[in-house]
């Protein structure tokens, strides 16, 4: 129903001078999307008020709401192109009234979590990219066309918002930051099994992939949201109020990023998503404290980044690698007995500097490390690099490792992704930590504890013919070379 709606405010974007990639459309696309929700959220309110006889205090005023400024109306609800601005005079409120409005929310609001402090904090971060009046007209006008009002509606705006944030991972750049393969995440989640109830945290939540794909089990049962028998219309009002306000929380240092989480929370269902702003890693760990932890953690934390030395001192173990930075303050958050599945390098198992090998032995000593699901190059496209998935409980040390190598049979990349049907067969065997093929089990006693070395070592796999003697190689060369002077002979004999 809305998909043409946004391929069409695409098209305006394509050619506004201003906006130059994908990352571009996202964030121009998500700071209108969410003024659209707020105001067919406020709708909504006002109108549960009025039946209840009560009055609605809206957040936004008059001359800031998007039927005043974005969309105005007749009396009769047609578009009212008479008193629509456009033009330069479209640009000029939007930069110099509009957006300073909506970022001083952030200081008078009361906490973080409220929706007032989301509003100052997106508009605090982002700008308008928009040069021309008349192409912010028409993107506005397109953007108005778009209805939040249903769950289906949500639904399906959620769907293509999503695709949305694939098409920028998949164009390469930094697009890739934000985005990990939904069939990974699902995965994840499966193997973790969350309940309502429990805390679910993201630290480097980027897009909120984790947390929505999280949301989206909680709320819908195993299958999500396209399963046929999904559970959501069965949970109770206490349960619903405890997934919107109660189990979700993540950290985003990144503007763009942030916006997107926060759009990808509200259009998958959480009013006012508890995601703060924040470089995670200048928490010290030392300040941790026991309300400070959380159930479950999922989490793709960003790797190759160097982080300075006064954050690195926030650490127990000094490294400038981030991803091991997060690990620690992953393990740190984590309560006794909560769960953990978190992706990383995969020369974090065999890396021979210091801090590494103590972060391994920490792992192991203070975290039961039950699964390590090694994933082939391609999984992130647009990056080389190769990962795993760590799963642990915190609280008991380490007796037994179940590793799974995970092999689609076909290279990854942008027409052939990972698919859910790619780790099914990881989800089952994993549940009975199953030997197989691709799977196997080895005693933490095996492990050298001198390097804590856990690298992928398939013991079941079947054995690859050994490498030929170069003398083989060299002698076959010649024979070819030789095979082939003869038919040229016999080719020119011919002419």
């Amino acid at each position: 129903m809305f998909e043409q709606t946004f391929k069409n405010i695409d098209d305006v974007l394509w050619k506004e001078a201003g906006c130059s990639s994908e990352l571009d459309y996202t964030e121009q696309t998500s700071w209108m999307l969410f003024l659209k929700y707020l105001d067919d959220l406020e709708a909504e309110r006002a109108m549960e008020a009025e039946l209840q006889g009560k009055t609605y205090n809206h957040i936004i005023d008059e001359a800031h709401r998007w039927n005043t400024w974005a969309a105005p109306k007749k009396p009769d609800g047609s578009f009212d192109h008479d008193a629509a601005m456009t033009g330069d005079d479209l640009i000029a409120f939007v930069n110099d009234d509009l957006f300073p409005y909506l970022q001083s929310f952030k200081e008078r609001a009361s906490s973080p979590h409220t929706i007032e402090y989301k509003i100052g904090e997106i508009f605090g971060e982002i700008r308008s990219k928009f040069q021309s009046g008349y192409s912010l007209r028409d993107a506005l006008e397109y953007v108005d066309q778009l209805n939040f009002g249903s769950q289906q509606q949500k639904h399906e705006l959620s769907h293509l918002y999503e695709a949305k944030i694939k098409n920028m991972g998949n164009a390469g750049r930094n697009g890739g930051e934000y985005y990990t393969p939904r069939p990974l995440i699902r995965a994840m989640v499966h193997v973790i099994k969350p309940t309502i109830g429990e805390t679910i945290y993201d630290g480097a939540c980027g897009s909120a992939g984790f947390l929505c794909e999280a949301y989206d089990y909680l709320r819908y049962g195993p299958e999500g949201r396209n399963g046929e028998n999904g559970n959501g219309t069965s949970l109770s009002t206490d349960a619903l109020r405890t997934l919107q306000t109660r189990t979700f929380y993540g950290k985003e240092k990144k503007s763009l990023a942030y916006v997107m989480a926060i759009m990808n929370m509200i259009l998958h269902g959480i009013e006012a998503p508890n995601i703060i702003h924040t470089n995670t890693l200048a928490e010290n760990l030392a300040d941790v404290q026991e309300k400070d932890r959380f159930d479950i953690i999922l989490a793709n934390p960003p790797f190759g980044g160097k982080e300075r030395r006064e954050i690195q001192q926030n650490f127990p173990f000094k490294t400038g690698e981030t991803a091991f930075l997060f690990l620690q303050h992953f393990i740190k958050h984590l309560k006794a007995g909560g769960r953990a599945a978190i992706v990383i390098k995969n020369t974090f198992l065999s890396n021979a500097d210091n801090a590494s090998r103590a972060l391994r032995q920490e792992l192991l000593e203070s975290c039961n490390l039950h699964t390590i699901l090694d994933c082939p190059g391609g999984v992130f496209l647009g990056a080389g690099v190769k990962t795993v998935v760590l799963f642990f409980e915190k609280g008991s040390p380490t007796r037994n490792i179940w590793y799974y190598k995970l092999d689609p049979g076909r290279n990854l990349g942008k027409t052939t992704a990972l698919t859910d049907d790619d780790l099914r067969e990881f989800v089952e065997l994993q549940a009975t930590a199953a030997d197989s093929e691709k799977s196997w089990t080895v005693d933490v006693a095996d492990i050298d504890k001198t390097t804590w070395d856990l690298s992928v070592k398939n013991p079941n796999a079947p054995e690859e013919a050994p490498l030929r003697e170069p003398e083989e190689i060299l002698a076959e060369i010649a024979l070819l070379d030789k095979e082939t002077a003869e038919l040229l002979d016999d080719v020119r004999g011919m002419i």
